[in-house]
């Protein structure tokens, strides 16, 4: 619900382009400081309490910019829900722990639908509320959303999840099978060593090629279409954006689905590859978009890059020992943080300054850097018999 209305909120409230990125990416700046030790927590602690207190805060986040009055408070809100930002780090290691290891592509695709179920809900839900009752009161759907949301793990989220039975899966190498890391955000040395090991960089160098992409363009799409794209005479809006955004939700539920029928019969590789090439060819059309028949066709092929962080994801808690779950997760949620700072800044610099094509341009050659990982990956471990 947030990513069509932030944007046109923040201009409200006075933001100018540059701005509007930055509220976006004080998000994520907050969220990199918590998403490590919010994972390394809900291994020692359990997943439910941490999961119920970065829901709290998520709540608390929306209720406060609903009653914001001016750009700070908006920023305070969004300080707010980073700081506590956990939700999706800790809901991955808890899929990790009730699933056998062959299974994940699968269950991780489940929380893909879920994600597309939100787009294509949450977008066109804002488009229609804002439209009829104002942009605030869309911002506080969204909070009475987050409140349920905190209803549905304090009664229905088993505290102590089931261990799933071994399926004889191998446990990575020796380095892999070490006691549990938990890290912290500024333990540059620790991460590098993620970055080190061969049987796990190539997936974490092509999940940071794919999020700092994917932020670029999700920070900037709503500012994009605001200035290069019109409907009945007018430029588009939350309205608009919001029914765009709801169509790449719904591209996105077959997308996901699809994944979950293709994991037992295509190899997370040739699904790695099929997501960037899609990434990269959406987003190099989308420079030249100028009509809304361009556009749906630009984000039909963007959907099929929705395969991309379950299949990376899936591959990575593959590959990691069990011990280390939850700070693996945790890192690429650190990546996706870094990559959401990045990103949206980036954007409002580059299309407060005109430069559209630049913006969606660069997105592309980001997604085609993942593209050369990939290569780099199947190069180190030939042969089709590889899951990954």
């Amino acid at each position: 619900m947030m990513m069509p209305l932030l944007p046109f909120y923040a201009q409200h409230l006075g933001a100018t382009p540059i701005e509007v990125g930055l509220m976006i990416s004080i998000y994520a700046f907050f969220q990199l400081f918590s998403g490590p030790p919010l994972g390394a927590l809900s291994d020692r602690i359990g997943r439910k309490p941490v999961l119920l207190a970065s829901q709290v805060g998520t709540f608390a986040g929306f209720l406060l910019l609903g009653f914001s009055h001016n750009i700070w408070m908006a920023y305070a809100s969004r300080v707010l829900d980073g700081i506590t930002a956990g939700n999706i780090t800790v809901a991955q290691a808890y899929i990790s722990d009730v699933t056998r290891p062959s299974d994940r592509t699968k269950s991780f695709a489940m929380l893909g639908i879920a994600f597309g179920i939100g787009f294509l809900i949450g977008p066109a839900a804002t488009g229609l509320i804002a439209q009829h009752f104002g942009e605030r009161a869309a911002v506080f759907t969204a909070a009475g959303l987050s409140f349920t949301s905190i209803l549905a793990t304090l009664f229905l989220l088993p505290a102590k999840p089931p261990r799933p039975e071994s399926d004889g899966s191998a446990i990575p190498d020796a380095a892999a099978a070490a006691a549990p890391k938990k890290l912290s955000v500024l333990d540059w040395g620790a991460y590098a060593q993620y970055f080190r090991r061969p049987e796990l960089a190539p997936l974490f160098w092509q999940f940071a090629a794919y999020s700092i992409g994917f932020a670029l363009f999700s920070g900037g799409f709503a500012l994009f279409a605001e200035r290069r794209l019109f409907y009945d005479g007018h430029p588009f809006g939350t309205r608009e954006v919001g029914f765009v955004l709801a169509y790449a939700g719904f591209l996105g539920i077959f997308v996901q689905g699809g994944l979950g029928r293709a994991a037992g019969s295509v190899t997370d590789s040739r699904l790695i590859l099929m997501g960037f090439l899609a990434e990269s060819i959406g987003l190099a059309m989308l420079a030249v978009t100028s009509t809304i028949s361009m556009l749906a066709t630009a984000t039909t092929i963007l959907a099929l890059s929705g395969v991309l962080r379950p299949i990376i994801s899936s591959s990575l808690s593959r590959r990691a020992h069990p011990s280390e779950q939850g700070v693996v997760i945790g890192l690429t949620q650190s990546i996706t943080s870094v990559s959401q700072i990045v990103g949206p800044a980036l954007a409002g610099v580059l299309i407060g300054a005109g430069m559209l094509h630049a913006w969606a341009l660069t997105a592309a050659g980001l997604s085609a850097v993942g593209l050369a990982f990939w290569m780099s990956d199947v190069a180190k471990v030939p042969g089709p018999s590889s899951g990954d």
